[in-house]
Formats: C-alpha cells, sequence, structure tokens
C-alpha cells in the first residue's frame, strides 16, 4: 500500500472537518486522535485510517518515518500546548512538512470587544483563574476540564462550592471523583453547548462565576459570554496561547496541492 503522505493530527472540531474534507474530496491521509472517544466522532470516512492513542515525540517521529509522511497537520486543540510542541520538534527532526491549523478567534483581545465587559476577568492560566477565585465567595462553574481540574482543590472548601463540567469519558469522571467532584458537584457532558444550556446551568448551580478557556467559535465561547451576561456570573476566561499558524480555509487548500502534486 502506497502511503498517503498526510498526518493529521486530530481531537477538535478543525480536525473533524480537515478529515471530512480530505474524504470528500478523495485525498488520503492518516488522523490520528488522542483516544478511541475522539476516533468514534470522526466515524467511517473513505479514504481516512484513524488511528488513537497518544503518541509522545519519538513515537511520532516514528510514525511518520515509518509511514513516510510529507505532510503533517496541527490540528490539536490551542490549549494542548505540549502535544504541540512535540509534534513539531517530531516533524523538524523527520525533515517532515509541519503545518499548524488555527482555531478561528485566537487572539486574547477577541475575548471581548475593547476588554470592556465589566462580568469578564482574563486571565493567563488556570493557576491564575484559581488564585483569583480563591479570594471571592459564591458558587463557580468550572468549564476548563478535567486535565488541570486538581488545582482547584485550592479552593477552600471546594467540594461543595465547585461545580466541574467534564467530559462524558470514564477517564474524566473517573479523575474528577477522585479530586472530590461528585453527586451534583460533577457534570459529565459532552460539548460544546448552547447560551441557553449554559445558562440553565449556571442557574441550577447557582453559580457566581463561570470559568472557562477561550476555547473559540467551535469550542462554544460565545455562548458561554453570552449565558454570563444573562445571568450575570463573572466570566472567568483563561486566555489562549498566542499561536502563528494557518487558517482551516489555507489549510484544506495546502492539502489539496499536496494531493496532487503527489499524483501527478
Amino acid at each position: 500500500m502506497i502511503s498517503p503522505g498526510i498526518l493529521i493530527f486530530a481531537g477538535t472540531t478543525e480536525g473533524r472537518k480537515l478529515a471530512e474534507y480530505a474524504s470528500e474530496h478523495d485525498i488520503n491521509c492518516y488522523v490520528s486522535t488522542a483516544t478511541e472517544y475522539g476516533k468514534s466522532i470522526l466515524g467511517n470516512l473513505k479514504g481516512i485510517e484513524c488511528i488513537s492513542g497518544r503518541m509522545d515525540e519519538t513515537e511520532i517521529e516514528d510514525f511518520v518515518k515509518d509511514h513516510d509522511i510529507r505532510l503533517v497537520i496541527d490540528a490539536t486543540h490551542p490549549f494542548a500546548v505540549e502535544v504541540t510542541k512535540n509534534i513539531r520538534a517530531a516533524c523538524l527532526t523527520a525533515d517532515t512538512q509541519y503545518i499548524r491549523c488555527l482555531r478561528e478567534g485566537g487572539k486574547k483581545s477577541d475575548v471581548c470587544e475593547d476588554g470592556e465587559e465589566e462580568n469578564i476577568v482574563i486571565t493567563g492560566s488556570v493557576q491564575e483563574a484559581v488564585e483569583y477565585l480563591r479570594h471571592t465567595q459564591g458558587n463557580i462553574l468550572i468549564a476548563t476540564g478535567s486535565k488541570e481540574l486538581h488545582l482547584y482543590t485550592a479552593i477552600e472548601g471546594y467540594e461543595k462550592r465547585c461545580f466541574a463540567r467534564v467530559l462524558s469519558t470514564r477517564e474524566a469522571v473517573e479523575e474528577s471523583v477522585r479530586l472530590g467532584f461528585k453527586g451534583r458537584n460533577l457534570i459529565a457532558m459532552q460539548g460544546p453547548f448552547s447560551a441557553e444550556m449554559n445558562v440553565a446551568l449556571l442557574h441550577q448551580t447557582e453559580a457566581t462565576y463561570f470559568v472557562s478557556k477561550e476555547s473559540g467559535k467551535a469550542g462554544g465561547f460565545e455562548e458561554k459570554v453570552k449565558a454570563a451576561r444573562e445571568t450575570g456570573a463573572v466570566l472567568v476566561v483563561v486566555g489562549r496561547p498566542e499561536e502563528e499558524g494557518e487558517t482551516l480555509g489555507d489549510v484544506t487548500r495546502m492539502m489539496e496541492h499536496f494531493s496532487a502534486g503527489k499524483k501527478k
């Protein structure tokens, strides 16, 4: 079998769209997701070979070399900084072209117009958000994922005061329960969520604060802003790391050019 020559690291809306675009336009490629759940979301796409499981830098480099990959597209989550670092380093070592696919609305200045929203607090990390919240009162709805959920245990009375919304995967739920988030304080759901759903959860949890990463349009960030505004909750935003890369449209055109050149 001749290698497709393209490897997409997915796990985001952008990654799924790239995989679907490739399938629809007969561009054969490999698509890598961190989990089986991520793989299942992609479904069975024609011409797409899906693989699941996290790879470190060495494993990425080996896969690229073993499968004669000439183009790697990084469409991982904007906050998966370490993953992007490993992919980029592996491509550099393997002398393979690397493209970073950016999510729309990737600048911290895009969080709100001129930063004038009174109910928005922008922080540089989850740790900074937690430090801010430690000096407040009132319930907190957390929507920053399970990976850094342990940081919120530094908040006094977090078991009753904090409500964690995490992915409905066994791994995420078990980790949350281990940390002390359980019963009505643990919400396992798959997003992105509508503004109405966010409003309902803010009311249900009686949250004064709503913590979110700046996940862009694809991650439902606009709906979180609307919900906070409607309920009067303070939206504590973990600003997205600044990145350089290409838009989704530019990446699809690059895939087409690469595929056309490979078929000649």
